[in-house]
């Protein structure tokens, strides 16, 4: 059973092993003059691109976004992805370990919890150039390395995260006047979906997990996105089952056994049935996806 591809932070700063890894490069050395066309692959780290300019694709769990000015991409570990951007592009590419950066008040941490729920924030002009500014700040002081460096950036993080918590206000697929505990429940559910689905696929274990009764959890999902908690966990399954057959040449039945079928006809029953398509099919058609 082979992993979808993982790439790896590009650092050469080795004394950060301790606190956590992390990385911002100017958009224009990582393009070099070239455009920039990435495979499908996954991180096992957060992943912010931030851009100016540029053409081109995003595509994040088979989403596909088109790039475009004043753009924030936010990519959450695990989450596959291709992107092709044009060399004219520019802005800044983040990168960073979990253990890196965990916001230490309750306020960011409700913050962080809720832009990174979302893949793609589009703001205005003006908007992105105070986003822009901080990140700005961070690379100067990444570049320069002066002494607590690593501080001032974590510090600077938590004024972009808060910043950014504003233009997300109200994210599409959550539904208007959710109150904040219904939200932040719904957002704890999606990452417990996120680490645990190929282990744990019943409404009453992940109600379990989160102290809720099953009546509870289903009200807080049909509150938020208008959908049941089974819903949401076919949902998952299948997410995680396209991320293995596009990122990945394993056959059929070990992607089963991945997400925890014994029986692989019951998998292609279950794939086609909330897709449309046999895992095989799925895997031709959607295998190459055209450059723009």
């Amino acid at each position: 059973m082979k992993a979808i591809p993982i790439r790896h932070i590009t650092t050469s700063h080795q004394q950060q092993s301790y606190t956590g890894r992390f990385s911002i490069r100017d958009i224009q050395s990582v393009l070099n003059g070239a455009d920039l066309v990435h495979d499908l692959h996954k991180h096992d780290f957060y992943f912010f691109l931030a851009l100016e300019k540029g053409q081109g694709f995003h595509e994040i769990d088979f989403v596909r976004y088109a790039i475009a000015q004043h753009a924030l991409f936010i990519l959450r570990p695990g989450q596959v992805h291709q992107l092709q951007l044009t060399a004219d592009a520019s802005g800044y590419l983040v990168e960073f370990d979990p253990s890196f950066y965990q916001p230490k008040s309750s306020f960011t941490e409700q913050k962080w919890k809720k832009v990174t729920n979302k893949n793609v924030c589009e703001v205005d002009e003006n908007r992105f150039k105070k986003l822009f500014f901080f990140l700005s700040a961070i690379f100067n002081e990444f570049t320069a390395q002066e002494d607590g460096y690593m501080e001032a950036i974590k510090a600077t993080l938590d004024l972009f995260v808060i910043e950014l918590a504003r233009q997300s206000q109200h994210p599409a697929r959550i539904s208007a006047g959710v109150n904040t505990y219904t939200q932040e429940r719904y957002e704890e559910l999606l990452r417990l979906l996120e680490t645990n689905i190929t282990q744990i696929k019943r409404v009453s274990q992940y109600a379990a997990l989160l102290n809720l009764s099953v009546f509870q959890l289903n009200a807080i999902t049909r509150a938020t996105v208008g959908k049941t908690t089974a819903d949401l966990i076919t949902e998952q399954i299948t997410l995680e089952a396209k991320r293995y057959l596009l990122a990945t040449p394993n056959q059929i039945k070990d992607i089963a056994w991945h997400l925890g079928y014994e029986d692989p006809s019951y998998f292609i029953r279950f794939f086609k049935k909330h897709t449309g398509y046999s895992p095989d099919a799925f895997r031709k058609n959607f295998k190459e996806v055209p450059s723009n």
